[in-house]
């Protein structure tokens, strides 16, 4: 009598910590290395005892050998809604490396806080930027809203590897560059046309000093365009943080 609540009870816990945990681990903040450890773990455990009475009743017993099955399951989840969110960190970092080199800052480097490793300057003050308004507009809280509530649309032990589910994972990771390069448009925009006007001018005048006055105008132009779009950043991030959600939840209906 003792013994089916208590398994119960141990795997309703299991499946909880191990999809926040997968969260934890590849969402964007969360699984920041600034974040220590023990903290996650903190934090994992104390959203395991705070959900488990509203999603555990919905949870069923399984055995000790369904456990390994489960916990890889369980895992892929959380780790495809923390990546379906990250993919926007990611295509701002590669914003920033394409437009380091645009404009003449590849060779700069600063201690990047979020990986604590030296990084170019350009792509540090892009994910800086975007933490501040990835916490600012409060999608942490919506990545802990949309953990909360894949437990009651994808139950534990329920989830299917079907080929369209696999495809779409595949088809977000692919959209990396292109919101890359979206992110970037401005800046790189403006120094691809005074590249073709340089290039035209060289020909014209080949005594002009171009080599020299080259990346002084590229430099500046960039620095100039990036400081006039910043206005627009937050309503563009809030796009992109609304359709980075939401392809993690589509993610959790085609693996029903």
């Amino acid at each position: 009598m003792i013994e089916i609540p208590l398994l119960t009870i141990i795997s309703g816990l299991l499946t909880i910590s191990v999809r926040l945990t997968g969260l934890m681990l590849f969402a964007p903040w969360f699984g920041s290395t600034v974040i220590p450890a023990r903290i996650k773990a903190g934090l994992v455990l104390a959203l395991t005892v705070l959900l488990f009475p509203s999603v555990g009743k919905g949870i069923a017993t399984y055995s000790t050998a369904q456990w390994p099955v489960l916990i890889i399951t369980e895992f892929i989840i959380g780790v495809g809604m923390g990546l379906a969110t990250n993919v926007v960190f990611e295509g701002a970092q590669m914003a920033g490396e394409i437009l380091g080199i645009q404009m003449g800052y590849s060779l700069v480097t600063i201690l990047d806080p979020m990986s604590q490793s030296e990084t170019k300057v350009i792509p540090v003050f892009y994910q800086s930027m975007i933490i501040l308004l990835f916490l600012a507009m409060d999608v942490h809280y919506w990545l802990l809203k949309a953990i909360g509530s894949s437990f009651l649309s994808v139950p534990p032990g329920t989830m299917h590897l079907s080929g369209l589910f696999t495809w779409t994972v595949i088809a977000t990771g692919g959209t990396l560059f292109g919101l890359g390069v979206q992110i970037a448009a401005p800046v790189l925009s403006a120094t691809l046309v005074v590249d073709v006007l340089l290039g035209l001018m060289g020909k014209a005048s080949p005594q002009m000093p171009l080599i020299v006055l080259g990346p002084a105008i590229k430099s500046i132009l960039g620095v100039l365009i990036l400081i006039a779009t910043l206005k627009f950043w937050p309503d563009l991030y809030h796009h992109l943080f609304v359709e980075s959600v939401t392809a993690g939840e589509h993610m959790l209906h085609l693996a029903r």
